[in-house]
């Protein structure tokens, strides 16, 4: 492999820490050595995949910071009051009984000409396949007047758990009338309709406990994801409280001041009560560091998930630039599963499929009122392009919607099982 300037950069910055700490070596008598950064859907399925149909044969480590992993998918309808924030909590516990080694630490390095991942606790861990699957992070100054500083007082809540239980309790105590702002991120980002399912969510909490507060949504695309089925609940279900600005109204140019709880919409300042600033997104910070990353995302092989920028690295989720797939958990769920493959048949010789995926994204409009849009993909060379499609309809009778929202119960209780063991 050619090692080029983002390379050099990655691999230099990993060698200084390795340097500066003890450099341990995990035991893994012989077998091949897997370590996966990341614990959330993507992550957590490629490692208990690998180890699973493995049958031992390799040695799997799983580095996340966290002991309970809050899934992002769902905490809207926490937010909205359907779901308790201890049902989206999930533990590795199952994992480590399926042989998988869970690592509680922060990656701060790698070095992709040694191949090892270095942790915030000094140690050195040595790989013959990483995969990445850490997530999102936010593009600094993406919303002027917002950084991470500011996300207690204007929470972002896409990264779940606290962040959650912040929004949901910031939406109960507004004062009766008041003004609940959101800005929008611009594409590509974790979960398309995401946003506008949290709208609806928040827009059926406040009907309940304040129905004369208002809902601003500051959005920098003239379109989104399921639109149609998001204005038409908005109409139905919540008329006279959801405004939407798109960039036509000034919703592309916005800043925000959390002191004085305050957001310039194009020249036009709003006092507002609570501000649910959601920035533009990039991969997680681990990709920038081990440098995989074409500008905010890093580029990978669809057949089998693998960078395009070093062969011994997989990037997974959100994180990755695939091609169609939207970022989602069951996407990166998906993804895993081919990329487990691939590092099986890479490292023990086992056989390799053609890689398939699927994708379907729920989204819950009000009390059993769900909506859904989802595709099936296949890898090509340049990209995972989309073969077929699907979305819900307008219009829908309630029996429809109802059948909807209890598929995607059932979907989720099945996901994290799949995820989690």
């Amino acid at each position: 492999m050619t090692l080029n300037r983002r390379a050099f950069i990655g691999t230099g910055a990993a060698a200084a820490a390795v340097l500066s700490a003890p450099h341990v070596r995990a035991a893994s008598d012989g077998k091949p050595r897997v370590i996966v950064i990341g614990g959330g859907a993507g992550g957590a399925t490629a490692a208990r995949y690998i180890a699973k149909d493995s049958n031992t044969e390799i040695d799997v480590t799983l580095i996340e910071p966290t002991r309970m992993y809050y899934t992002c998918f769902f905490s809207n309808l926490y937010i909205g009051g359907f779901r308790e924030i201890s049902s989206l909590g999930h533990s590795y516990g199952a994992l480590a009984k399926q042989g998988v080694n869970v690592v509680h630490d922060w990656a701060v390095g790698v070095d992709r000409a040694a191949r090892t991942v270095t942790l915030a606790g000094g140690a050195v861990l040595p790989y013959d396949r990483l995969v990445l699957s850490p997530g999102i992070d936010f593009v600094d100054g993406a919303v002027p007047g917002w950084d991470v500083s500011a996300q207690n007082k204007m929470p972002h809540a896409y990264k779940a758990g606290s962040q959650s239980e912040l929004l949901k309790a910031q939406v109960e105590a507004m004062p009766e009338g008041g003004t609940f702002c959101m800005v929008a991120p611009p594409n590509p980002y974790r979960c398309p309709p995401g946003p506008y399912e949290r709208v609806s969510m928040v827009a059926h909490r406040l009907k309940e406990i304040n129905p004369t507060a208002k809902i601003l949504v500051a959005d920098p695309k003239p379109k989104f994801s399921k639109e149609g089925l998001f204005r038409e609940a908005w109409d139905t279900h919540y008329a006279g409280m959801v405004e939407w600005l798109g960039p036509d109204f000034g919703g592309d140019k916005v800043s925000v001041n959390a002191d004085d709880m305050t957001v310039d919409i194009d020249g036009e300042v709003v006092h507002v009560d609570v501000c649910n600033v959601i920035p533009a997104q990039k991969a997680g910070r681990i990709c920038e560091l081990a440098g995989v990353n074409e500008g905010n995302w890093a580029p990978v092989d669809g057949h089998t998930m693998q960078s395009r920028v070093d062969e011994n690295v997989h990037v997974l989720g959100d994180s990755s630039n695939q091609g169609d797939m939207p970022k989602s958990g069951f996407s990166a769920n998906s993804q895993a599963k081919v990329c487990a493959m691939a590092v099986r048949g890479a490292l023990t010789g086992s056989k390799v499929f053609p890689a398939k995926f699927s994708n379907t994204c729920w989204s819950l409009l009000g009390s059993e009122n769900g909506v859904k849009v989802g595709a099936t993909y296949e890898a090509m060379d340049d990209k995972i392009a989309e073969v077929e499609g699907f979305i819900s309809a307008v219009g829908e009778d309630a029996a429809m919607r109802k059948a909807t929202y209890e598929e995607s119960l059932g979907w989720y209780e099945g996901i994290t099982s799949d995820i989690f063991g």
